[in-house]
């Protein structure tokens, strides 16, 4: 099994179970080197490895008794084979070979170029498998489950690969091939009902799967055939599983003493964890249905409700008990009310770190992306999907595990876990839940990076603290901005000429944030929160302009004036003054807490008077306050100081001494680069992986979707890298910024609140290069709990 880079998997499958004296039929096989020696010399093998195989194929033939070439004469099989000579004489343009070894080189070639084909090619995309490694050739005596009613030939699994449960699960056909059972050719029987037909060859087989299972210690996918009552077996590989079957697998072998903890947590693959907490629909239902179209799978689970195209209407739709879809051509940060009533976000633009899959995730809404098919037109409330218009108040139900969309209602109900975390069940009454616990607390015991949430409200934070996440590695205070009735008072903020005016509309602010606080500190119950300052350009909390230009034409044509228009334009005024090309690299960040230095002391005093009253209601905080997009060590410097005077001044206003942490999120490349000056003014670090990917690569994360797959599909880019890191460039990044850190401040706290916090791979880097947590979403957290324990054990799923 040590060799499957060499022999593949399937061959170093077979040479172990040869080894071990199980039957199967006799082989042997032509190593991935010599595939890449195929390609390298140009679709070409050197005569002394031909000569290699030749001395190995009489070999077989002297051990199988028999010989390459047959005599068949029936006229039936006669014909067969001249039809199939027609063919490749019409399309290869050659007739076919009659030289056996001729026949066995072509076999061995094609399966080499099939190395190369777009399906073998996506799957390797899919399953992060490098284009390098090659294939393997395996070459073996044929054995025939065709040859009469003591023959056939069956495919199994030794424990159920939906449900886990501890059952011999799989069909068989008696007088058959392999390629019967799978092509659906004929119906095949349970294979239970093979200890009826052929008592004996059940028997062994249930013997041989059993030690499979125990010496691999995992599930066995197997497959085999019975010539003339003799078992042979023809492979057996670690099944494929859902992820609630590899979760009652992986309790049920520890309870079986198959496995220990320590292995058990290897065998559940950590994204998988995801289907246990996406609603679902009825299978059966949903495969009757067909497909429109399909999009990126930002956030998994099953979505079904009537189309609505603004989050005011998902709202108003909601109050009135409708359940909706909220489809937008992409959402904004004041989408968030009708982003968080609506039962999932279909967008048609966006990548995988878009704000839609963002906030879905975070949110548990099932989300998808990106879906390309949709023409959406707002205005007129409708859109078109492969030549059939959908309206607003129309059905539309997706998959955001699959990224299937179609046009039906169908029905879906919450996860049993999350059930059991929202206090809906008790877990007393779900096996799922508790098995869920028990492996993640496994998990826990051997992980060294602690798994933090990225949580802005209070229910979020209690539900990240549920799912077992040891902080919040990011607040983003200005969510809370698009709370009901603060919009109106940020914008008077933001028009506000005179800073006096601006104070004035940022202590209407300031209770409100400071209530926010409590809650979110609360929800945490003592574990650390760090909360960021304000981010995004201001003119994100105005109208769009192209919507107050209408709203004032639509005015003027009326023929009416008064405070409404003047308001209106007021708006449009400020709106075009601010007003950036480039906003993701304009006014935003620590540049709008040095221009509006009564921004910071607003949120400062908020965060500090929060942990001050809670600190005097016996509830333990510790805040830990992030300025985001620093470049310099000036800019920091700038900020810290104003934080420090204002918690000076509002902790002796309280009475009440707290401790509290300043430290930076490290997102511009320039933050790396100089890290070990930042660190003589931060107490602590996180990396900002989004805008770090996003300004490292020059690439929109909101735009990348558009060609992105082209760049997959030309080897360009391996994978998205806003869904998992790119380790040669911005991982480096990151590696710089760790080490130069720690030179600056041996004792620096580190994390990382991008979305590959909650990407499995991605954590394995990250615990690599010694960061001290991940932050994700709160749906994300057991995955990263689980990948976090792997990476410890410096292991992967499949390895």
């Amino acid at each position: 099994r040590h060799m499957k880079d060499l022999l593949g998997g399937k061959g170093a499958g077979l040479a172990e179970r040869t080894n071990a004296g199980l039957p199967v039929p006799p082989g042997f096989t032509i190593s991935t080197a010599v595939c890449n020696i195929y390609y390298e010399q140009h679709a070409r093998i050197p005569a002394a490895i031909d000569r290699e195989i030749d001395e190995h194929l009489k070999r077989l033939e002297t051990a199988a008794g028999a010989k390459l070439d047959t005599d068949l004469d029936e006229a039936a099989l006669r014909d067969i084979v001249e039809r199939f000579k027609r063919i490749v004489l019409q399309r290869g343009g050659r007739d076919f070979p009659q030289d056996p070894s001729d026949q066995l080189k072509m076999a061995r070639n094609a399966v080499f170029r099939s190395w190369m084909n777009p399906r073998a090619k996506e799957y390797r995309r899919i399953y992060d498998i490098p284009d390098h490694i090659g294939t393997a050739v395996n070459v073996q005596m044929m054995v025939f489950g065709n040859s009469g009613d003591r023959s056939g030939t069956g495919v199994g699994f030794t424990r159920n690969p939906a449900t886990g449960k501890k059952e011999f699960f799989g069909e068989f056909l008696i007088n058959a091939q392999g390629e019967d059972v799978v092509a659906g050719i004929r119906t095949p029987q349970p294979i239970r009902e093979l200890e009826s037909v052929m008592p004996n060859a059940y028997k062994q087989l249930r013997d041989i799967t059993t030690r499979l299972e125990k010496h691999y210690k995992d599930v066995q996918d197997f497959e085999f055939t019975i010539q003339d009552e003799r078992l042979f077996m023809l492979q057996t590989r670690s099944g494929k599983r859902t992820g609630y079957a590899a979760v009652f697998i992986a309790t049920d072998f520890v309870t079986e003493k198959l496995v220990t903890p320590k292995e058990a947590i290897l065998l559940v693959d950590p994204e998988s964890l995801n289907q246990l907490l996406a609603p679902g629909f009825d299978p059966d239902e949903w495969k009757r249905i067909p497909t429109a179209t399909r999009g990126l799978p930002a956030s998994p689970g099953a979505a079904s409700g009537q189309v609505v195209f603004t989050a005011d209407h998902a709202v108003e739709w909601t109050q009135q008990g409708k359940q909706v879809v909220l489809v937008r051509r992409e959402t904004v940060p004041d989408d968030i009310h009708g982003m968080f009533v609506a039962q999932g976000i279909l967008t048609a633009t966006g990548g995988m770190t878009s704000h839609a899959a963002v906030v879905g995730r975070q949110m548990g809404k099932p989300s998808i992306v990106g879906a390309g098919g949709l023409q959406i037109d707002e205005a007129g409330r409708q859109f078109r999907i492969d030549g059939q218009t959908v309206k607003e108040g129309d059905y539309v139900s997706f998959d955001g595990l699959t990224g299937e969309v179609k046009l039906a209602q169908v029905a879906s109900k919450p996860s049993e876990i999350l059930q059991v975390v929202n206090g809906t069940l008790d877990a007393s009454q779900s096996e799922i839940y508790r098995r869920f616990e028990t492996l993640l607390s496994w998990a826990d015991r051997y992980r060294r990076l602690g798994v933090y949430a990225n949580a802005d409200l209070p229910d979020q934070a209690e539900l990240a603290y549920r799912f077992g996440a040891g902080g919040i590695g990011l607040c983003r205070t200005e969510h809370m901005f698009f709370g009901e009735g603060r919009i109106p008072i940020m914008q008077r903020m933001i028009l506000a000429d005179p800073e006096a005016d601006r104070r004035k509309a940022l202590n209407e602010l300031l209770p409100l944030q400071r209530d926010d606080f409590c809650g979110v500190f609360k929800g945490m119950h003592g574990q650390p929160v760090t909360i960021r300052t304000i981010d995004p350009p201001l003119h994100e909390f105005l109208p769009k302009r192209e919507d107050l230009m209408v709203d004032i034409a639509r005015i003027e044509a009326l023929g009416k004036s008064g405070k409404e228009l003047d308001e209106k334009k007021r708006l449009l005024a400020r709106v075009e003054q601010l007003h950036e090309f480039n906003p993701m690299l304009g006014h935003r960040g620590v540049r709008l807490g040095i221009t509006y230095p009564e921004i910071t002391e607003m949120q400062t005093r908020a965060i500090i008077e929060a942990a001050c009253r809670l600190n005097k209601e016996g509830v333990k905080v510790v805040p830990e306050i992030m300025i985001p997009l620093v470049g310099t060590v000036k800019e920091l410097r700038d900020q810290k100081t104003i934080v420090d005077r204002v918690a000076a001044e509002t902790m002796k206003a309280e009475g009440v001494r707290v401790k509290y942490l300043v430290g930076t999120m490290i997102e511009v490349p320039r933050g790396s680069l100089v890290a070990d000056q930042i660190a003589q003014e931060a107490e602590f670090f996180s990396f900002g992986t989004n805008d770090l990917t996003q300004l490292t690569f020059g690439f929109s994360r909101d735009d990348i979707g558009k060609f992105l797959k082209i760049y997959q599909d030309k080897k360009i880019l391996e994978k998205d890298p806003f869904a998992s890191i790119d380790v040669e460039g911005v991982g480096d990044l990151v590696r710089l910024g760790v080490e130069r850190g720690r030179k600056g401040r041996p004792d620096l706290k580190i994390g990382i609140c991008g979305e590959h916090g909650g990407d499995a791979a991605s954590v394995h880097f990250f615990h690599s290069v010694g960061l001290d947590y991940v932050s994700a979403s709160p749906y994300r957290v057991p995955v990263a709990r689980l990948a976090a324990a792997q990476a410890a054990l410096a292991v992967r799923v499949g390895d």
